[in-house]
């Protein structure tokens, strides 16, 4: 599949910042980095371990969209502000990357609102 196309999520960040959820580019999908808010209901859970199921069923609702599954996964990068938290993570992390198997990062730093417990980027490539 040739060409860029952009994935919007209807996040008003995305408006405001001027930036896409995801971006296709032939064979390659980039997906900004996510956070776990219910962008429909406006809200974001308390906890690390709820935002990150919640960041994930977003990238996969974008995934979708761009003709994606986390099969595809080559890269995955995750931001948390608190170390601690990563851990709680994991489980959710496996489920979907366990097989997979993504180059990943993990970075510790602030996120741009205080709520948000985790981040999470991705680059995939898709597979024949």
């Amino acid at each position: 599949m040739a060409g860029r196309r952009l994935i919007g999520s209807g996040s008003g960040f995305e408006a405001d910042i001027g930036y896409s959820r995801a971006v296709v580019d032939g064979d390659w999908v980039f997906v900004s980095g996510t956070t776990g808010f219910d962008y429909a209901a406006g809200i974001i859970a308390a906890d690390a371990a709820s935002q990150c199921e919640r960041a994930l069923h977003n990238i996969e609702s974008a995934l979708a969209e761009a003709g994606f599954t986390f099969g595809d996964a080559v890269r995955v990068r995750y931001i948390l502000p608190d170390p601690a938290d990563f851990a709680r993570c994991w489980p959710a992390l496996r489920a979907r990357f366990g097989e997979v198997r993504p180059a990943a990062t993990m970075m510790v730093a602030g996120l741009l609102d205080p709520r948000m417990k985790i981040e999470i980027e991705l680059t995939g490539r898709r597979r024949s």
